[in-house]
């Protein structure tokens, strides 16, 4: 379960990402607000899971997945652009990652 839990927080860090951007400096309410909630959900779920998970790990795996879906947001959705590099310097961050698991 903490993983599981661990993976939607890392999720949620994309949604708080995502909506610190969208609030414009927090000039704008409802994103900022958003940002707020996602945030809140997003450290408790770490907070939860690293109960169980060793930290290095959690962190490293809670990071990386904000990391790559806040990465696949901007080349997607806000115009950042997609390329090879791109997607080979993702693919490293989620080599490691897996790799702390593993090896770990």
């Amino acid at each position: 379960m903490a993983w599981i839990v661990l993976v939607v927080s890392g999720l949620l860090e994309t949604a708080w990402a995502a909506a610190l951007h969208a609030s414009q400096g927090f000039t704008r309410l409802w994103p900022s607000v958003a940002f707020l909630v996602a945030l809140a959900l997003s450290m408790a779920g770490l907070a939860y899971a690293l109960r169980t998970i060793p930290l290095g790990t959690g962190y490293a795996v809670w990071v990386s997945v904000g990391v790559v879906g806040t990465a696949l947001v901007g080349m997607f959705f806000l115009g950042e652009g997609f390329s090879v590099p791109k997607a080979l310097c993702l693919i490293a961050i989620v080599a490691g990652v897996v790799g702390l698991k593993v090896l770990g």
